[in-house]
């Protein structure tokens, strides 16, 4: 599977929040490396996409989910791609400091391990529905231009 721009885009959000999280020198020089590697990455696919070496049918690559919607209601997803970028970034703060808790899972009482596995279920939801909303509105501004 090659990778999109929503996909792109969540890999940088997850590195930048890892940079934001760390103080050892080692790991941020790794992450630094790994922001600049996908900076490139996306500037190279936002390239090849406007010249046309990535044809406009594998601008996206829908996550699919199968899951129950009723009762798993995910925050709407719309806009142009800075707007569901900024989106995606959002909820990947979010699904960050949900997942923080899970560490210690064996010290969070029975129900409230209920929400945080809920939470973390929805919160995925709306990071895939980002990806693919990115993705989607890349390929019809090509698909325009």
């Amino acid at each position: 599977m090659s990778e999109t721009l929503g996909m792109l885009c969540d890999k940088l959000t997850i590195v930048k929040l890892k940079e934001f999280h760390t103080e050892d020198e080692i790991k941020l020089n790794s992450l630094k490396q790994q922001a600049n590697q996908l900076q490139e990455e996306i500037d190279g696919y936002l390239h090849d996409a406007l010249t046309g070496n990535i044809p406009v049918a594998k601008l996206t690559f829908a996550s699919n989910k199968v899951y129950k919607k009723e009762g798993n209601e995910v925050a709407e997803v719309k806009g142009e791609v800075g707007k569901l970028f900024s989106q995606l970034a959002d909820v990947n703060c979010r699904l960050w400091h949900e997942v923080e808790k899970g560490y210690d899972i064996e010290n969070i009482p029975v129900p409230e391990k209920d929400s945080l596995v809920k939470m973390l279920a929805v919160l995925n939801l709306e990071r895939n529905q980002c990806i693919d909303a990115i993705d989607l509105k890349f390929q019809e501004l090509i698909s325009n231009k």
